[in-house]
């Protein structure tokens, strides 16, 4: 027969293995937060390779994709639509002067070779660029209200930097 010590002896080798097992999936040993690396003890072994797969693609993956130019355009134009009341022609012709613009501006925002004070020139010539090709467009009092529109924005920017 097995002796009372002996009994004892195996019952608290056996609780002790059992607490380290316990916590080392819930993130008390062995680094990670349990099973899965942080998912509050579940997952298994699967998600953890999941989640290191997932961390390998997450620093191989560019940038979010950026909203196209036409999109960012179409929502200019439809603000200046209804602000001064352009007719279909404008409306065109203004989504053209702004896709144009904002592709120039995606194109110096990738050049690295760059200084940031040749961008900031540089955006600030095609700003004004930008600015001529619309009040050609538009008639006497849509380029008042124009003028108006755009320094409203321009003191919204400047308020916002500091």
């Amino acid at each position: 027969m097995i002796t009372k010590t002996f009994k004892t002896v195996l019952f608290v080798a056996f609780l002790f293995l059992s607490a380290n097992t316990i916590t080392a999936q819930y993130g008390n040993g062995y680094g990670g937060n349990g099973y899965g690396g942080g998912n509050n003890g579940y997952g298994g072994r699967s998600s953890q390779m999941g989640q290191m797969s997932q961390m390998n693609q997450g620093s191989q993956n560019p940038a979010p994709k950026a909203i196209p130019a036409e999109v960012t355009a179409a929502k200019i134009v439809e603000f200046y639509k209804k602000e001064l009341t352009l007719d279909a022609l404008q409306e065109v012709v203004l989504n053209n002067i702004y896709t144009k613009s904002l592709k120039k501006q995606d194109v110096l925002l990738q050049k690295k070779e760059m200084s940031d004070d040749d961008k900031t020139k540089e955006f600030k010539v095609l700003s004004e660029i930008t600015d001529l090709e619309v009040m050609e467009i538009l008639n006497k009092d849509q380029k008042a209200k124009y003028k108006i529109l755009s320094e409203d924005r321009k003191n919204k920017i400047e308020s916002q930097r500091h």
